[in-house]
């Protein structure tokens, strides 16, 4: 049997999101290797929602409520990506899913959810850039202060925080701030 077919049969036909019976098909939930258990049945406006973000309609993913409930791992994922898409923390902190279900629906939410960082110039800074300190930064818990001019180099992006990146100064790993920062 195809996925497809096998899908359908999981889902008793009907969307595995909205409940639908219209316009079905296969989705995977990246990263996914293509099996059953990392994808979902889902209807055509379903799957336009989840690829494009303009074309979002708030009030049809209410059903989320109902399939965040499901026992596949897959539907679970995809309705904390959508709620987390949605800003909508109640149904966030409502969501049960084990920690390596959380780290997998994280997995796709980074690169697609996340606001690029930024220096104070409203740059954007990736991750190995070099960046000069524009501000005498005390270092909290290391006993110096980050002086104005310091090069950090090779910096590294911090995973949900925009707003910070990290780096070595005087040797030591740090966390700053990236409005305090201008990109070389």
């Amino acid at each position: 049997m195809s996925l497809e077919t096998d899908l359908l049969a999981r889902s008793n036909n009907q969307c595995e999101l909205c409940s639908s019976t219209e316009n079905l098909s296969a989705f995977a939930v990246e990263p996914s290797d293509g099996s059953i258990d990392q994808s979902v049945c889902i209807c055509a406006v379903c799957k336009e929602q989840i690829e494009d973000k303009d074309k979002m309609d708030e009030n049809h993913w209410h059903c989320l409520n109902d399939s965040m409930w499901s026992e596949e791992t897959a539907v679970k994922v995809l309705a904390y990506r959508m709620f987390s898409r949605l800003k909508n923390q109640e149904m966030l902190d409502m969501i049960y899913l084990e920690e390596s279900e959380k780290a997998w629906a994280e997995t796709g939410l980074t690169a697609e959810n996340q606001e690029p960082t930024r220096d104070s110039n409203r740059t954007i800074l990736e991750a190995g850039d070099s960046v000069s300190v524009i501000k005498d930064l005390v270092v909290k818990g290391a006993g110096f202060t980050a002086k104005q001019g310091t090069t950090v180099k090779n910096i590294h992006l911090v995973p949900g925080k925009s707003d910070q990146i990290e780096g070595r100064v005087n040797g030591t790993k740090i966390v700053l701030l990236s409005c305090y920062l201008k990109k070389l």
